[in-house]
Protein backbone atom coordinates (compact mmCIF):
# COMPACT_ATOMS: atom_id res chain seq x y z
CA UNK A 1 0.00 0.00 0.00
CA UNK A 2 1.11 3.42 -1.11
CA UNK A 3 1.90 6.07 1.76
CA UNK A 4 -1.65 6.79 3.17
CA UNK A 5 -2.78 10.12 4.78
CA UNK A 6 -5.36 8.43 7.71
CA UNK A 7 -7.75 10.13 10.22
CA UNK A 8 -8.50 8.28 13.55
CA UNK A 9 -11.69 8.89 15.24
CA UNK A 10 -11.36 8.16 19.18
CA UNK A 11 -8.08 7.78 21.37
CA UNK A 12 -9.45 4.45 22.80
CA UNK A 13 -7.84 1.13 22.70
CA UNK A 14 -8.36 0.43 19.11
CA UNK A 15 -8.12 3.79 17.92
CA UNK A 16 -4.30 4.09 20.03
CA UNK A 17 -3.57 0.64 18.76
CA UNK A 18 -4.10 1.56 15.23
CA UNK A 19 -2.34 4.59 15.11
CA UNK A 20 0.24 2.71 16.34
CA UNK A 21 0.02 -0.21 13.61
CA UNK A 22 -0.34 1.91 10.60
CA UNK A 23 2.40 4.62 11.74
CA UNK A 24 4.70 1.89 12.00
CA UNK A 25 3.73 0.96 8.21
CA UNK A 26 4.59 3.99 6.97
CA UNK A 27 1.15 6.05 6.91
CA UNK A 28 0.69 9.37 7.99
CA UNK A 29 -1.96 8.81 10.92
CA UNK A 30 -3.60 11.44 13.24
CA UNK A 31 -6.08 11.17 15.83
CA UNK A 32 -9.23 13.03 16.30
CA UNK A 33 -10.31 13.18 20.13
CA UNK A 34 -13.36 14.55 21.54
CA UNK A 35 -12.80 15.17 25.07
CA UNK A 36 -10.42 18.32 26.02
CA UNK A 37 -7.70 15.49 27.30
CA UNK A 38 -7.71 12.10 25.82
CA UNK A 39 -8.54 9.88 28.87
CA UNK A 40 -9.71 6.08 29.60
CA UNK A 41 -13.38 5.96 30.83
CA UNK A 42 -14.60 2.75 32.85
CA UNK A 43 -13.13 0.67 35.44
CA UNK A 44 -11.47 -2.56 34.68
CA UNK A 45 -11.46 -5.36 32.00
CA UNK A 46 -10.37 -8.61 31.23
CA UNK A 47 -7.55 -8.95 28.21
CA UNK A 48 -8.58 -12.43 26.66
CA UNK A 49 -5.18 -14.04 24.84
CA UNK A 50 -6.95 -12.53 21.71
CA UNK A 51 -6.12 -9.08 23.28
CA UNK A 52 -2.67 -9.75 24.80
CA UNK A 53 -0.93 -11.10 21.43
CA UNK A 54 -2.27 -8.08 19.75
CA UNK A 55 -0.61 -5.72 22.48
CA UNK A 56 2.52 -8.79 22.35
CA UNK A 57 2.50 -7.94 18.27
CA UNK A 58 3.02 -3.98 18.97
CA UNK A 59 6.04 -4.95 21.72
CA UNK A 60 3.81 -3.90 24.69
CA UNK A 61 2.81 -7.41 26.35
CA UNK A 62 6.10 -6.68 28.85
CA UNK A 63 4.26 -3.20 30.46
CA UNK A 64 1.27 -4.80 30.28
CA UNK A 65 2.03 -7.77 32.83
CA UNK A 66 3.74 -5.61 35.03
CA UNK A 67 0.16 -3.73 35.64
CA UNK A 68 -2.07 -6.31 35.40
CA UNK A 69 -3.31 -9.24 37.44
CA UNK A 70 -3.65 -13.09 36.16
CA UNK A 71 -6.28 -14.47 35.83
CA UNK A 72 -6.72 -18.25 35.89
CA UNK A 73 -10.52 -18.73 36.32
CA UNK A 74 -14.22 -17.34 36.30
CA UNK A 75 -15.88 -18.37 39.45
CA UNK A 76 -19.81 -17.67 39.93
CA UNK A 77 -21.68 -18.77 43.22
CA UNK A 78 -25.53 -18.52 44.37
CA UNK A 79 -25.43 -15.94 46.60
CA UNK A 80 -28.21 -17.73 49.25
CA UNK A 81 -26.80 -21.22 49.06
CA UNK A 82 -22.54 -20.65 47.85
CA UNK A 83 -23.58 -23.76 45.23
CA UNK A 84 -21.24 -23.41 42.47
CA UNK A 85 -22.64 -21.88 39.32
CA UNK A 86 -19.51 -21.19 37.09
CA UNK A 87 -16.32 -22.15 36.83
CA UNK A 88 -14.02 -21.51 33.73
CA UNK A 89 -10.76 -22.58 33.97
CA UNK A 90 -8.07 -21.31 31.42
CA UNK A 91 -6.06 -24.44 31.53
CA UNK A 92 -8.85 -26.86 30.44
CA UNK A 93 -7.16 -25.42 27.06
CA UNK A 94 -3.53 -26.65 26.64
CA UNK A 95 -1.04 -24.43 25.74
CA UNK A 96 -1.06 -22.15 29.30
CA UNK A 97 -3.61 -19.33 28.09
CA UNK A 98 -4.99 -16.98 31.04
CA UNK A 99 -6.48 -14.24 31.39
CA UNK A 100 -5.16 -10.56 32.28
CA UNK A 101 -7.42 -8.28 34.22
CA UNK A 102 -6.24 -4.39 34.00
CA UNK A 103 -7.39 -1.14 34.55
CA UNK A 104 -8.70 0.78 31.77
CA UNK A 105 -6.60 3.36 32.70
CA UNK A 106 -3.26 1.09 32.27
CA UNK A 107 -4.07 -0.38 29.10
CA UNK A 108 -5.15 3.60 28.60
CA UNK A 109 -1.46 4.65 29.48
CA UNK A 110 0.52 2.08 27.69
CA UNK A 111 -0.96 2.79 24.93
CA UNK A 112 -1.16 6.28 25.21
CA UNK A 113 2.41 6.64 25.67
CA UNK A 114 3.41 4.19 22.79
CA UNK A 115 1.56 6.47 20.60
CA UNK A 116 3.17 9.92 22.31
CA UNK A 117 6.95 8.42 21.75
CA UNK A 118 6.17 7.23 17.63
CA UNK A 119 4.92 11.22 17.81
CA UNK A 120 1.81 10.81 16.32
CA UNK A 121 -0.38 13.64 16.81
CA UNK A 122 -3.28 13.49 18.79
CA UNK A 123 -6.21 16.26 18.12
CA UNK A 124 -8.14 16.80 21.38
CA UNK A 125 -11.82 18.56 22.03
CA UNK A 126 -13.03 17.67 18.38
CA UNK A 127 -16.65 16.61 18.43
CA UNK A 128 -17.15 14.69 15.15
CA UNK A 129 -20.54 13.71 13.86
CA UNK A 130 -19.97 12.29 10.63
CA UNK A 131 -17.84 10.86 8.27
CA UNK A 132 -18.67 10.86 4.29
CA UNK A 133 -16.84 9.26 1.24
CA UNK A 134 -16.24 11.93 -1.57
CA UNK A 135 -14.00 10.12 -4.57
CA UNK A 136 -11.50 8.95 -3.48
CA UNK A 137 -11.44 10.62 0.07
CA UNK A 138 -13.31 10.36 3.47
CA UNK A 139 -14.19 13.37 4.99
CA UNK A 140 -14.54 13.98 8.42
CA UNK A 141 -17.32 16.81 9.94
CA UNK A 142 -17.67 18.24 13.47
CA UNK A 143 -20.92 18.71 15.37
CA UNK A 144 -21.12 22.20 13.92
CA UNK A 145 -20.93 20.91 10.40
CA UNK A 146 -17.31 22.05 9.84
CA UNK A 147 -15.01 20.03 7.62
CA UNK A 148 -12.34 19.19 10.37
CA UNK A 149 -10.08 16.49 7.87
CA UNK A 150 -9.88 14.81 4.50
CA UNK A 151 -8.30 11.57 4.39
CA UNK A 152 -7.86 8.65 2.30
CA UNK A 153 -9.18 6.65 5.04
CA UNK A 154 -11.17 7.51 7.92
CA UNK A 155 -11.15 4.66 10.80
CA UNK A 156 -14.42 5.25 13.18
CA UNK A 157 -13.11 3.86 16.81
CA UNK A 158 -15.66 5.69 18.77
CA UNK A 159 -17.76 3.51 20.41
CA UNK A 160 -21.09 1.66 20.59
CA UNK A 161 -22.85 5.41 20.78
CA UNK A 162 -20.85 6.60 17.51
CA UNK A 163 -22.49 9.04 15.54
CA UNK A 164 -20.43 8.70 12.62
CA UNK A 165 -21.45 4.63 12.63
CA UNK A 166 -25.11 5.58 12.82
CA UNK A 167 -24.70 7.70 9.81
CA UNK A 168 -22.88 5.34 7.94
CA UNK A 169 -25.37 3.32 5.06
CA UNK A 170 -24.37 0.19 6.54
CA UNK A 171 -25.43 1.33 10.10
CA UNK A 172 -27.37 -1.82 11.82
CA UNK A 173 -30.46 -1.22 14.22
CA UNK A 174 -29.75 -1.00 18.10
CA UNK A 175 -31.05 -3.17 20.72
CA UNK A 176 -30.61 -1.30 23.85
CA UNK A 177 -29.87 -4.04 26.62
CA UNK A 178 -32.08 -3.55 29.82
CA UNK A 179 -29.27 -4.39 32.24
CA UNK A 180 -26.50 -2.25 32.89
CA UNK A 181 -24.07 -1.99 36.01
CA UNK A 182 -22.72 -0.03 38.32
CA UNK A 183 -18.97 -0.19 38.48
CA UNK A 184 -16.02 1.46 40.89
CA UNK A 185 -12.43 1.06 40.97
CA UNK A 186 -11.77 0.73 44.66
CA UNK A 187 -8.65 -0.47 46.95
CA UNK A 188 -8.25 -3.89 47.47
CA UNK A 189 -7.05 -3.50 50.87
CA UNK A 190 -8.43 -5.66 53.48
CA UNK A 191 -10.11 -8.13 50.99
CA UNK A 192 -10.64 -11.18 51.05
CA UNK A 193 -10.83 -12.41 47.63
CA UNK A 194 -9.01 -14.80 44.73
CA UNK A 195 -6.45 -12.63 43.23
CA UNK A 196 -5.66 -14.75 40.14
CA UNK A 197 -10.02 -14.98 39.66
CA UNK A 198 -13.22 -12.91 38.41
CA UNK A 199 -15.47 -13.46 41.45
CA UNK A 200 -19.31 -13.51 41.14
CA UNK A 201 -22.22 -13.83 42.87
CA UNK A 202 -25.76 -14.09 42.31
CA UNK A 203 -29.39 -14.04 43.39
CA UNK A 204 -31.34 -15.61 39.99
CA UNK A 205 -30.02 -13.38 37.04
CA UNK A 206 -31.40 -10.03 38.56
CA UNK A 207 -28.38 -9.97 40.62
CA UNK A 208 -25.20 -10.09 39.65
CA UNK A 209 -22.04 -8.83 42.12
CA UNK A 210 -18.54 -8.81 40.80
CA UNK A 211 -14.89 -8.70 41.96
CA UNK A 212 -12.52 -8.32 39.44
CA UNK A 213 -8.74 -8.22 40.69
CA UNK A 214 -7.43 -5.15 38.23
CA UNK A 215 -3.59 -5.01 39.05
CA UNK A 216 -2.35 -1.20 39.09
CA UNK A 217 -2.81 2.30 36.42
CA UNK A 218 1.02 2.36 36.88
CA UNK A 219 3.97 0.66 38.55
CA UNK A 220 4.64 2.25 41.68
CA UNK A 221 0.47 2.64 42.39
CA UNK A 222 -1.26 -0.04 44.71
CA UNK A 223 -3.38 -2.93 43.59
CA UNK A 224 -7.23 -2.23 43.00
CA UNK A 225 -10.04 -4.19 41.81
CA UNK A 226 -13.00 -3.59 39.53
CA UNK A 227 -16.24 -4.00 42.16
CA UNK A 228 -19.25 -4.13 39.84
CA UNK A 229 -22.98 -4.58 40.75
CA UNK A 230 -25.79 -5.52 37.87
CA UNK A 231 -28.65 -3.24 37.91
CA UNK A 232 -31.65 -2.55 35.23
CA UNK A 233 -30.95 0.64 33.53
CA UNK A 234 -34.71 2.01 34.65
CA UNK A 235 -34.53 0.89 38.19
CA UNK A 236 -30.96 2.51 38.73
CA UNK A 237 -32.72 6.18 39.69
CA UNK A 238 -34.99 4.88 41.55
CA UNK A 239 -31.72 2.51 43.69
CA UNK A 240 -30.10 6.10 44.04
CA UNK A 241 -33.33 7.61 45.52
CA UNK A 242 -33.52 4.80 48.34
CA UNK A 243 -29.91 5.74 49.28
CA UNK A 244 -26.51 4.64 49.31
CA UNK A 245 -26.68 2.78 52.68
CA UNK A 246 -29.57 0.77 51.47
CA UNK A 247 -27.37 -0.20 48.32
CA UNK A 248 -25.21 -1.18 50.26
CA UNK A 249 -26.97 -3.18 52.99
CA UNK A 250 -27.83 -5.02 50.28
CA UNK A 251 -24.88 -6.32 49.05
CA UNK A 252 -23.59 -7.08 52.37
CA UNK A 253 -26.70 -9.53 53.03
CA UNK A 254 -25.74 -11.57 49.98
CA UNK A 255 -21.69 -10.94 50.33
CA UNK A 256 -20.16 -9.93 53.43
CA UNK A 257 -16.56 -10.12 52.27
CA UNK A 258 -17.55 -6.95 50.34
CA UNK A 259 -17.61 -5.00 53.23
CA UNK A 260 -13.92 -3.15 52.91
CA UNK A 261 -14.76 -2.09 49.57
CA UNK A 262 -18.23 -0.86 50.65
CA UNK A 263 -16.83 1.48 53.07
CA UNK A 264 -14.74 3.04 50.42
CA UNK A 265 -18.38 4.27 48.97
CA UNK A 266 -19.35 7.31 50.25
CA UNK A 267 -21.25 9.21 47.33
CA UNK A 268 -22.83 8.06 44.18
CA UNK A 269 -20.70 10.06 41.99
CA UNK A 270 -17.90 7.06 43.06
CA UNK A 271 -19.92 4.86 40.75
CA UNK A 272 -20.46 4.62 37.03
CA UNK A 273 -23.61 3.62 35.43
CA UNK A 274 -22.72 1.02 32.80
CA UNK A 275 -25.52 0.30 29.95
CA UNK A 276 -24.93 -1.99 27.05
CA UNK A 277 -26.88 -2.16 23.48
CA UNK A 278 -26.71 -4.65 20.87
CA UNK A 279 -25.73 -3.85 17.52
CA UNK A 280 -23.60 -4.99 14.30
CA UNK A 281 -22.51 -3.46 11.21
CA UNK A 282 -22.13 -5.91 8.11
CA UNK A 283 -19.85 -4.58 6.74
CA UNK A 284 -18.11 -3.26 9.24
CA UNK A 285 -16.83 -0.71 6.21
CA UNK A 286 -18.72 2.41 4.01
CA UNK A 287 -17.19 3.58 1.38
CA UNK A 288 -13.33 5.48 2.60
CA UNK A 289 -14.62 4.70 6.48
CA UNK A 290 -13.69 1.44 8.34
CA UNK A 291 -15.33 0.81 11.57
CA UNK A 292 -13.32 -0.70 14.41
CA UNK A 293 -14.31 -2.21 17.84
CA UNK A 294 -17.62 -1.06 19.52
CA UNK A 295 -18.07 1.38 16.36
CA UNK A 296 -18.69 -1.82 14.37
CA UNK A 297 -19.49 -4.34 17.06
CA UNK A 298 -21.00 -4.14 20.93
CA UNK A 299 -23.16 -6.17 23.38
CA UNK A 300 -22.99 -7.17 26.77
CA UNK A 301 -19.81 -7.21 28.74
CA UNK A 302 -21.03 -11.14 29.46
CA UNK A 303 -18.02 -12.70 27.93
CA UNK A 304 -15.39 -10.48 28.44
CA UNK A 305 -14.60 -9.46 24.93
CA UNK A 306 -15.12 -5.68 24.07
CA UNK A 307 -11.71 -4.43 24.34
CA UNK A 308 -10.25 -8.19 22.85
CA UNK A 309 -12.14 -7.90 19.80
CA UNK A 310 -11.57 -4.23 19.24
CA UNK A 311 -7.81 -4.85 19.23
CA UNK A 312 -7.97 -8.01 17.30
CA UNK A 313 -10.24 -5.37 14.60
CA UNK A 314 -7.42 -2.94 14.15
CA UNK A 315 -4.73 -6.20 14.03
CA UNK A 316 -7.05 -7.14 11.06
CA UNK A 317 -7.16 -3.97 8.95
CA UNK A 318 -3.59 -3.41 9.90
CA UNK A 319 -2.96 -6.49 8.07
CA UNK A 320 -5.54 -6.14 4.84
CA UNK A 321 -4.07 -3.05 4.42
CA UNK A 322 -0.24 -4.02 4.59
CA UNK A 323 -0.94 -6.71 1.98
CA UNK A 324 -3.27 -5.21 -1.35
CA UNK A 325 -2.10 -2.03 -3.23
CA UNK A 326 -5.89 -1.17 -3.42
CA UNK A 327 -7.59 0.66 -0.41
CA UNK A 328 -10.92 -0.45 -1.61
CA UNK A 329 -9.78 -3.88 -1.84
CA UNK A 330 -8.29 -4.03 1.47
CA UNK A 331 -11.39 -2.59 3.29
CA UNK A 332 -13.38 -5.12 1.51
CA UNK A 333 -10.64 -7.99 3.07
CA UNK A 334 -10.81 -6.63 6.70
CA UNK A 335 -14.98 -7.27 6.60
CA UNK A 336 -14.59 -10.75 5.05
CA UNK A 337 -11.97 -11.22 7.91
CA UNK A 338 -13.98 -9.94 10.66
CA UNK A 339 -17.20 -11.96 9.54
CA UNK A 340 -17.31 -15.10 10.90
CA UNK A 341 -15.27 -13.79 14.30
CA UNK A 342 -17.44 -11.19 15.16
CA UNK A 343 -20.74 -12.90 14.83
CA UNK A 344 -19.95 -16.06 16.76
CA UNK A 345 -19.05 -13.65 19.76
CA UNK A 346 -22.14 -11.46 19.21
CA UNK A 347 -24.01 -14.27 19.14
CA UNK A 348 -22.70 -15.60 22.25
CA UNK A 349 -22.34 -12.79 24.01
CA UNK A 350 -26.56 -12.53 23.67
CA UNK A 351 -26.98 -15.62 24.31
CA UNK A 352 -25.49 -16.07 27.46
CA UNK A 353 -26.41 -12.71 28.89
CA UNK A 354 -29.87 -13.67 29.48
CA UNK A 355 -28.59 -16.87 31.87
CA UNK A 356 -27.18 -14.01 34.10
CA UNK A 357 -28.56 -10.54 33.19
CA UNK A 358 -32.65 -10.59 32.96
CA UNK A 359 -36.15 -11.43 34.85
CA UNK A 360 -35.98 -14.96 33.74
CA UNK A 361 -36.66 -17.21 36.50
CA UNK A 362 -36.32 -20.25 34.28
CA UNK A 363 -33.45 -19.36 33.00
CA UNK A 364 -31.36 -18.85 36.13
CA UNK A 365 -32.40 -21.96 37.40
CA UNK A 366 -31.41 -24.07 34.25
CA UNK A 367 -27.99 -22.05 34.91
CA UNK A 368 -27.64 -23.48 38.04
CA UNK A 369 -28.97 -26.78 37.56
CA UNK A 370 -28.35 -27.95 34.41
CA UNK A 371 -26.17 -25.94 32.87
CA UNK A 372 -23.76 -25.68 35.73
CA UNK A 373 -23.62 -29.78 35.78
CA UNK A 374 -22.95 -30.19 31.74
CA UNK A 375 -20.16 -27.33 32.28
CA UNK A 376 -18.37 -29.89 34.50
CA UNK A 377 -18.58 -32.64 31.80
CA UNK A 378 -15.99 -33.02 28.72
CA UNK A 379 -15.28 -31.52 26.54
CA UNK A 380 -17.68 -28.86 28.12
CA UNK A 381 -15.02 -27.21 30.18
CA UNK A 382 -12.41 -26.78 27.18
CA UNK A 383 -15.49 -25.42 25.06
CA UNK A 384 -15.89 -22.67 27.63
CA UNK A 385 -12.38 -22.08 28.60
CA UNK A 386 -11.99 -21.23 24.37
CA UNK A 387 -15.51 -19.19 24.32
CA UNK A 388 -13.59 -16.99 27.21
CA UNK A 389 -10.19 -16.67 25.22
CA UNK A 390 -11.58 -15.47 22.23
CA UNK A 391 -10.18 -18.45 20.75
CA UNK A 392 -13.31 -20.51 19.51
CA UNK A 393 -12.57 -19.94 16.27
CA UNK A 394 -9.11 -18.40 15.03
CA UNK A 395 -9.09 -15.11 14.88
CA UNK A 396 -5.30 -14.52 14.40
CA UNK A 397 -4.07 -16.08 11.22
CA UNK A 398 -6.52 -13.08 9.52
CA UNK A 399 -4.74 -10.47 11.40
CA UNK A 400 -1.30 -11.90 10.62
CA UNK A 401 -0.72 -12.78 14.13
CA UNK A 402 0.93 -15.37 16.00
CA UNK A 403 -0.31 -16.49 19.39
CA UNK A 404 1.68 -15.84 21.90
CA UNK A 405 3.70 -18.44 23.50
CA UNK A 406 2.04 -18.47 26.99
CA UNK A 407 4.59 -20.29 29.18
CA UNK A 408 7.20 -17.50 28.42
CA UNK A 409 4.66 -14.93 28.86
CA UNK A 410 3.83 -16.23 32.13
CA UNK A 411 7.40 -15.37 33.35
CA UNK A 412 7.27 -12.13 33.04
CA UNK A 413 6.39 -9.98 36.00
CA UNK A 414 3.29 -9.38 37.14
CA UNK A 415 1.47 -6.44 39.11
CA UNK A 416 1.64 -8.07 42.49
CA UNK A 417 5.55 -8.42 42.35
CA UNK A 418 6.88 -5.76 39.97
CA UNK A 419 6.78 -3.15 42.65
CA UNK A 420 9.25 -4.96 44.80
CA UNK A 421 11.33 -5.98 41.84
CA UNK A 422 11.99 -2.21 41.45
CA UNK A 423 12.44 -1.61 44.73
Amino acid sequence: MKRLDIGIAGAGPAGLALALMLSRQGHRVEILERFAEASPVGSGLMLQPTGLTALDALGLLPAMMTLGSRIDRLHGADATSGRTVLDVRYDALSGGRFGLAVQRAALFGVLHDAVAAAGIPVHTGVTLAAATTLGAKAVLVDASGRETGCYDLVIDATGARSTIAAGATTAPGVRELAYGAFWATLDSDGLTHDRNALTQRYDRAKVMIGILPAGRARPAARDHVAFFWSVKVCDANAVKMAGLNRWKAGIRGYWPDCAPLLDQIDDWDQLTLARYAHRTMRPPVSGRVAFVGDSAHSTSPQLGQGANMALIDAATLAQALSVTDNINAALAAYGRARRNHMALFQLLSLAFTPFYQSDSTALAWLRDRLVATIARIPPAPALLASIVSGTLIDPFAAAGLEECDWHAVRAQPLAENALAMSA
